[in-house]
């Protein structure tokens, strides 16, 4: 890819897919730039550690690589393991379709699919990282537990659909 095209990046909540965005990115910016992307397109706070996996599942998801974590940046991983601020968004989604999942926050655990849908050429006094499609309210990332007001959220653990529960 030339120093002038763009990935389009659809991040979608792993178990919530009807709530994504789409992000056009340079594609000569990194992992970490995009992952920046990612938490900031939901509002959230990029303040945790993180990794993109190419398995796709919760199974296969820390066996399969390449993976891509914050913590090999850091010297804190596991053999193979590529660090994230050095690895190019055009070599870690090589073609459109590519895609992968990206763990923010170890903790809570939040799952995204990642696929590259698409690509671009940078449009002159436009800035990027830039949102180009939004479906869908982001989740709080640190829901009130002693939240009194209003419905309280489930998932179906058959559907993944999201279930209101009402008070």
């Amino acid at each position: 890819m030339a120093k002038n095209d763009t990935s389009i990046i659809r991040a979608a909540l792993e178990r919530r897919k009807s709530i994504y965005r789409d992000i056009e990115i340079a594609s000569s910016k990194s992992l970490y730039a995009l992952a920046e992307a990612i938490v900031g397109s939901f509002d959230f706070d990029f303040d945790h550690a993180f990794g993109f996996y190419s398995g796709l599942t919760r199974t296969t998801m820390m066996r399969q690589l390449p993976r891509y974590e914050l913590f090999a940046d850091m010297g804190e991983t596991d053999p193979g393991v590529i660090g994230v601020k050095k690895t190019t968004i055009s070599r870690a989604f090589p073609a459109v379709g590519h895609t992968m999942i990206f763990l923010f926050d170890y903790g809570d655990e939040w799952l995204f699919r990642v696929k590259m849908t698409g690509t671009g050429v940078k449009e002159a006094n436009a800035d990027y990282p830039r949102i180009v499609a939004s479906r869908g309210e982001a989740p709080p990332q640190y829901p009130d537990p002693d939240d009194e007001e209003g419905p309280t959220y489930g998932i179906n653990p058959v559907t993944g659909e999201k279930i209101v529960f009402r008070k």
